[in-house]
């Protein structure tokens, strides 16, 4: 009798030593390929930048901005759809975990049965059950870690949502000014070009200048009038835009958005670029990648488990008795204690294949994992660029709007002094109407690549927020 226990001992020990394997890769997160450095452009510095800057719209010093972007993030209908995501994939990490614990339930059942015409017999019976499924070949565990994995990566594209949305309101709210900034232009100069016709008129019925004079001054008015309702529209369209982002009607914001600023936002201060290597941990679409990436590698061992042998033990411990009363003796308790080993045998290669689909797919999350990477390189430089070149355009464009006005007003004084043809003065005022609409699209496109910049470097989330679900991120 006392031999068999070192039997049983080694038994069990060879179970706990199966149950701690798991086949199939271990994850390893792959190399990054990233440059040591950006290039060579002037812009934002390459001083270490330990973490994104998490609300860096607040830089615009714009509390109208704020608003927005705040009330975005809290009723955008794609973030609501990426946090009920969120839920659903950290339940499901919560459900893969449960599967390596044993379940217990209970039971309870009363019959009563005749037989040809014999006194009825009445049985009952109480217990509780337990099933356990040992995880010998780490199946169990590789499904609740490729879970795990999904549910951080379904964190991470909140995160990216939330980054593209605040992009977005940011941008079309840049738009909407710049709009309404280019569409006060336009009339400035539609009422200096009024006042010339005017003079042009009086002059011609006064027999110094022609009717010729007179048309192309008109023409010149009518020109820039055309162009009013063209930039009435654009500017409906960006306030249509940024209510459908705050989740309202199209016209929701038309009162609050009716004002024109007297400027287009522009930041006081840049973001630091860090170093490339920083995008692994601020950029969140490169976080889902890469957690893509460990579930799919995950799911190789799934599968892999599965083409191997199972064991499940259950047990069961009740009373039963043909009377109520009769289950408080100790007499009616029952025990039974099953095993049950399964192996497949034959299934055609299906298992085979299934392992083969799992390696395929993470070869699949290594290739999008490198295409995020590279984008996101390309996604900073293209920003980066755009924003230090937009500086010298605006620089250049502010000399040349100052030089275009001082001529306008020299041609118009030297006209009616007699000195220059009306052509001259038609030429200056196109010409600073021209490049006041340039200055201002240029500034506001310094503004947007400086927008997407802190959008590439990942500005806008907190790893650290994420890891700690919100109220509304959490299953009740």
């Amino acid at each position: 009798m006392h031999s068999r226990r070192p039997t049983r001992a080694a038994a069990l020990l060879g179970l706990l030593w199966l149950a701690g394997c798991a086949v199939g890769p271990d994850y390893r997160p792959p190399a990054a390929g990233v440059p040591a450095s950006w290039a060579a452009v002037d812009g934002p510095g390459t001083a270490p930048a330990p973490a994104p800057d998490l609300q860096w719209w607040r830089r615009f010093d714009d509390a109208l901005l704020d608003q927005l972007i705040d009330r975005a993030v809290a009723a955008n209908t794609d973030v609501r759809s990426a946090r009920a995501r969120l839920r659903a994939a950290r339940a499901a990490a919560a459900q893969a975990e449960g599967a390596l614990w044993p379940s217990v339930g209970a039971y309870g059942s009363a019959t009563r049965s005749s037989d040809g015409g014999q006194g009825a017999v009445s049985s009952y019976g109480a217990g509780f059950d337990a099933r356990w499924e040992i995880d010998l070949f780490g199946g169990l565990r590789r499904g609740a870690e490729a879970a795990q994995a999904d549910a951080d990566a379904s964190a991470a594209t909140l995160a990216q949502t939330q980054v593209s949305l605040a992009a977005e309101v940011a941008r079309s709210y840049v738009l909407l000014r710049s709009y309404q900034r280019r569409l006060q232009i336009t009339q400035a100069n539609l009422d200096n070009q009024s006042q010339t016709l005017q003079i042009t008129a009086w002059r011609a019925q006064a027999g110094l200048v022609g009717q010729l004079d007179v048309e192309q001054a008109r023409a010149n008015r009518e020109q820039t009038r055309a162009q009013v309702p063209q930039l009435q529209d654009a500017v409906a369209q960006m306030r249509h835009a940024l209510a459908v982002l705050l989740n309202q009607p199209p016209e929701a914001l038309a009162a609050q958005l009716a004002t024109a600023m007297p400027r287009i936002p522009d930041a006081a201060a840049q973001p630091l670029l860090g170093v490339p290597a920083d995008l692994l941990r601020r950029r969140p679409d490169i976080v889902a990648a890469e957690r893509g990436l460990a579930a799919a590698t995950a799911r190789i061992g799934e599968a892999e488990a599965a083409r191997y042998p199972s064991l499940s033990l259950s047990g069961t411990l009740g009373l039963q008795g043909a009377a109520l009363s009769a289950l408080s003796g100790s007499a009616a308790a029952t025990r039974l204690i099953t095993g049950s080993l399964a192996a497949p045998i034959f299934d055609a290669g299906r298992l085979r294949q299934q392992v083969l689909i799992r390696t395929a797919e993470q070869e699949q999350a290594l290739a999008a994992y490198e295409a995020a990477l590279t984008g996101a390189l390309r996604d900073v430089e293209d920003a980066r660029t755009a924003w230090a070149h937009g500086q010298d355009r605006a620089d250049a464009l502010a000399q040349a709007v100052q030089a275009a006005r001082n001529a306008a007003l020299l041609a118009g004084f030297r006209y009616r002094s007699g000195l220059v043809d009306f052509q001259t003065v038609l030429d200056t005022e196109r010409s600073v109407r021209t490049l006041e609409d340039s200055q201002a699209t240029t500034e506001a496109d310094r503004t947007i690549a400086l927008i997407q910049l802190y959008k590439a470097l990942g500005g806008g989330w907190s790893a650290q927020a994420l890891a700690v679900a919100a109220p509304e991120d959490t299953p009740p």
